[in-house]
């Protein structure tokens, strides 16, 4: 369920950031994960599309990826301003060089990793992600795995997001960060 590399991580009041896949449970892991440890939740996606007011699809539809990544980068960095917090991000967030080094720097970064099947059952569900319109998405999820998970691998904890309830991914990660 666990995996730890690097060195042992003490949870030192650092912003928790949540990485991985669309699908892995980012947000819903974030919220239950920030109500275990009284911590304030962010999602990193709302608050670009509240600074943007509009939608990431509208951001990417209008001004394409480069104009959101942009926006993205300034957002999370504002976020990871060293209070205490737990912050989901999108997917592709944690890929860009310059955004992964200022969470890496600034805060704990947890891969939230998951099979690509699981994902796309559970990314089904709703039709809101720009990435997958028109697409099978298990293929695309496998195709998106193979590229970013090097990238999300960088992240210094590891925490198996499965087909069960997602307190036992909070815990997985709680027992991570010994908080």
């Amino acid at each position: 369920m666990l995996q730890m590399h690097h060195s042992e991580h003490h949870w030192n009041g650092k912003p928790i950031v949540l990485v991985g896949l669309m699908g892995a449970g980012k947000t819903t892991v974030g919220r239950r994960l920030a109500q275990k440890l009284n911590l304030p939740f962010v999602d990193a996606d709302a608050e670009i599309e509240t600074a943007a007011g509009m939608t990431i699809s509208d951001i990417f539809d209008r001004y394409g990826e480069a104009y959101f990544r942009d926006g993205e980068r300034r957002v999370i960095g504002r976020l990871v301003d060293g209070t205490p917090k737990v912050i989901a991000t999108g997917g592709g967030a944690f890929i860009q060089d310059q955004t992964r080094e200022l969470i890496l720097e600034q805060a704990i970064a947890v891969w939230l990793d998951a099979e690509p099947a699981i994902l796309a059952d559970r990314v089904r569900r709703r039709d809101t992600r720009p990435l997958l319109r028109g697409k099978d998405p298990e293929v695309t999820l496998t195709e998106l795995a193979a590229i970013r998970n090097p990238f999300y691998a960088m992240a210094p904890i590891r925490v198996q997001s499965v087909a069960a309830p997602h307190d036992a991914t909070v815990n997985a990660i709680l027992k991570a960060i010994e908080a």
